[in-house]
């Protein structure tokens, strides 16, 4: 059985118990715990690992590669930072998880929603590096990292090497074991669940809140893909969008129904270099690129998850709290690709940016597989619209121009 049913019939199977055995709960807690904790173990090495590795293959790359590197990075960063920000607005305003009050396992930290920008700032800065790394500090370990990936290609030949395969190897180590612990998952959601659902008394309006939270992911992926794109590529860069779009059909239709970008890319790159006409040289580039950093529905549906497990707990987070959410779920998705049951891995590590339960996570796990179709397409649409883009900064004439 494939591992998303396995978590919905986990998902279903923990409403039952929670309702029915409300009173054996916390004799199945602890599976939960143990999962929260495992996947809490990834985030560190998983984070120091990916990024460090990213940096230094941005580092080493030629001129000419750069330039249509960081061209096509910076549109691909733009389009998630739109798609975040739509996220953010729609979850704000429709607040999703305000209609029902989950109880913390422990105390509210009493600063949790007071942190400030200088807080955040100063905190990139850590005291002592292996304190920032035992403590599970995810912000000083991003500085870390970035520093790290930044000073490799400039040591030795010798040094470098080492370094690199160092790095590399570890990520790929952390990878390996996030596929054990993820083969797990469907008993920690089972325990997590049935302990949220006991907890949570109204079971209905417990229901009721995950609809809201998947009806705002819905609209605000609508928004993106059929709003905010079609403008950006009608007025800013002559294109009709409609007739992009339907140029574009055939690979959306198989990311909706496959849930994988990687999966759809040769359909992608085909469509987009045979019937929008871009160049054979841009195709090949901005693509498999995007395949691998551009996420721009995952990028939302984070934000809105993240945000929605604050409101569903009572935490009111700071503006300075929420910008920190939006800047953390941007690196999170360009790392997503190469992280397995990715979704499930970058909420984790968002969460414990902003100092929130994993536990969480149980909330919208049940509706994520109807999510990670939508949110798959909406990746794929964002990747061939950035190769549009980049297409007409570089001068191309298409089909599909005005």
């Amino acid at each position: 059985m494939k591992l998303h049913w396995q978590i919905f019939l986990s998902l279903v199977s923990g409403v039952i118990f929670g309702i029915l055995l409300p009173g054996i709960t916390p004799s199945v807690s602890w599976i939960g715990d143990m999962f929260i904790n495992a996947l809490s173990m990834l985030i560190v090495p998983l984070m120091f690992f990916s990024i460090a590795n990213s940096i230094c293959g941005i580092q080493g790359s030629s001129f000419s590669l750069k330039r249509l590197w960081t061209k096509t990075f910076a549109y691909y960063v733009l389009t998630m930072l739109i798609a975040i920000t739509t996220g953010l607005l729609l979850v704000n305003i429709i607040k999703p998880g305000n209609s029902v009050q989950l109880e913390l396992a422990g105390s509210i930290p009493e600063n949790l929603g007071q942190t400030s920008l200088k807080d955040i700032v100063v905190g990139f800065v850590p005291k002592n590096i292996f304190y920032a790394f035992t403590q599970n500090s995810t912000i000083p370990v991003i500085f870390i990292s970035f520093l790290v990936g930044l000073s490799i290609p400039k040591i030795s030949s010798e040094g470098k090497s080492a370094l690199t395969v160092f790095i590399k190897g570890g990520q790929e180590v952390m990878f390996i074991i996030t596929k054990w612990i993820i083969r797990f998952s469907p008993l920690g959601i089972f325990a997590i669940v049935a302990k949220q659902v006991s907890a949570a008394g109204d079971v209905v309006a417990l229901l009721r809140v995950i609809l809201f939270y998947f009806l705002t992911v819905t609209i605000g992926l609508a928004v993106h893909t059929f709003i905010w794109l079609p403008l950006i590529l009608r007025f800013g860069y002559g294109v009709k969008p409609w007739r992009h779009f339907k140029n574009m059909s055939t690979p959306l239709l198989t990311a909706f129904t496959t849930s994988s970008s990687g999966a759809t890319m040769p359909l992608t790159m085909y469509a987009v270099e045979h019937k929008d006409g871009i160049s054979s040289k841009i195709t090949h580039f901005t693509i498999p690129l995007g395949t691998a950093i551009n996420m721009d529905g995952t990028a939302l549906l984070e934000c809105v998850a993240v945000i929605f497990i604050a409101q569903a707990y009572g935490i009111d987070l700071s503006v300075a709290q929420q910008a920190l959410v939006v800047f953390t779920s941007l690196l999170c998705a360009i790392g997503a690709a190469s992280i397995p049951m990715s979704a499930l891995v970058m909420m984790a590590l968002i969460l414990n940016v902003v100092g929130l339960p994993l536990e969480g996570i149980g909330l919208v796990i049940g509706v994520d597989r109807l999510l990670d179709m939508m949110r798959t397409a909406v990746n794929v649409y964002g990747d061939t619209c950035v190769a549009v883009m980049v297409a007409k900064s570089e001068g191309e004439k298409l089909p599909v121009d005005v």
